[in-house]
């Protein structure tokens, strides 16, 4: 049921009301279980490219731009709900490493491409094996079949967060307009 503080718009769906106040744990919080399964797959990531020099902080906006799913600083602060200030200072870290470069556009000058150098495309290589074997091994035990079913609930509930996102910006713009 839609709560007078937080009103959800008219197309959303109506959320669900598991929690309840004075019965919420930890324990039995989606946030907290994704929190802590989030943070394993960081954790163990980053120990596994530790040895390329590499941290999540800076394989992850790599691996964007490796796979053209980000060329500039907006898309990949967009993309990876990051303050482009401190978007830059990864930036800069990773081309002093001489892992990435940036290039303005031929198009538009106001525009800076993000380009992996030869170097940065080398040291990203082993990202994908190592986020499969990753994940795959946190899913030991599941079915092809539950994988399926988990995936589209995360999408779904993906889905719900960005609609709440999306209405929790907007409303929070119009308060301080």
């Amino acid at each position: 049921m839609p709560n007078a503080n937080h009103p959800t718009p008219k197309d959303a769906p109506v959320p669900a009301d598991f929690y309840k106040i004075g019965k919420f744990s930890r324990e039995n919080s989606v946030g907290y279980l994704m929190r802590r399964i989030v943070q394993t797959m960081v954790h163990t990531v980053d120990r596994r490219l530790e040895g390329h020099g590499l941290t999540q902080a800076q394989w992850t906006p790599m691996f964007l731009i490796h796979r053209g799913q980000a060329a500039t600083l907006a898309a990949l602060a967009r993309d990876l709900y990051m303050d482009p200030g401190a978007l830059t200072r990864t930036l800069d870290r990773l081309e002093a490493k001489g892992l990435c470069r940036r290039e303005r556009s031929t198009e538009d000058r106001r525009v800076v491409n993000l380009a992996l150098t030869p170097e940065g495309e080398k040291s990203i290589e082993q990202v994908p094996e190592v986020l499969c074997d990753v994940a795959n091994h946190l899913l030991a035990g599941f079915s092809h079949e539950e994988w399926q079913t988990l995936m589209g609930f995360l999408r779904r509930m993906a889905t719900n967060a960005e609609e709440l996102r999306e209405h929790t910006c907007g409303a929070a713009d119009k308060q301080t307009k």
